[in-house]
């Protein structure tokens, strides 16, 4: 769909926290107001503006990262989300390529059971999907990323016994970059005009060698 490409220009011009912090402070007051006190909307709608004004573009990706990970609606978002959107906007004369962002524990199983069950049936919709758009000429692919140096796993790059059990199962002893990601992302959507129905897994190898997924305990109940 070429999303990430804009998106990411859009994070980056200079009105986007004020448009952000505007949408999320309606949208806040309007669902809490429904379920409590006007007070408690405006209170949690200021921490959203303060927050945001000190956020870079990729904090942002990050953080929803992290409520995501915490509201056990993995399925509802990761894949309804997807699925709702690609069926919405993907399906015309004019699409060229649509990207579906899986991940490792897509293939692994070895993550949080929502969010690996969640990735693992975007798989099966991308194939689904890429038949139906290959009549349009259009490309579609999955990109599944393995580990990759975001704030977001910080609790394990940040933890030199934990993060040395990752490097123990990761044959390139890193992680991918955003920034490497990125690269596949731009790839697969704006170069590539005939590989479809394929999963790109970039994990450094660490699927093929073992599959441990290593988290502190206290962020697991």
């Amino acid at each position: 769909l070429h999303l990430m490409p804009m998106l990411m220009k859009w994070l980056g011009e200079p009105d986007t926290r004020a448009k952000v912090s505007h949408h999320l402070y309606h949208y806040a007051r309007g669902f809490l107001l429904k379920k409590d006190s006007e007070k408690r909307a405006a209170e949690f709608a200021r921490r959203i503006r303060t927050y945001l004004s000190t956020m870079e573009p990729e904090d942002l990706f990050a953080n929803i990262g992290h409520w995501l990970q915490q509201s056990g609606r993995d399925i509802d978002v990761n894949l309804k989300g997807t699925m709702a959107t690609v069926e919405k906007y993907a399906f015309h004369e004019c699409v060229r390529a649509v990207l579906i962002m899986c991940s490792a524990s897509a293939h692994s199983g070895a993550e949080f059971a929502e969010y690996a069950a969640s990735k693992g049936g975007l798989l099966a919709y991308m194939r689904n999907a890429a038949r139906r758009l290959s009549r349009f000429g259009a490309v579609c692919n999955s990109l599944s990323p393995g580990g990759v140096t975001t704030e977001l796993n910080r609790p394990v790059m940040d933890d030199p016994e934990l993060w040395q059990q990752i490097m123990d199962c990761t044959p390139l002893r890193r992680w991918a970059s955003p920034q490497e990601i990125a690269q596949w992302v731009w790839f697969l959507t704006m170069e590539n005009r005939f590989c479809t129905g394929q999963d790109i897994l970039v994990d450094g190898g660490e699927k093929d060698l073992n599959t441990n997924f290593v988290w502190p305990d206290y962020l697991c109940k």
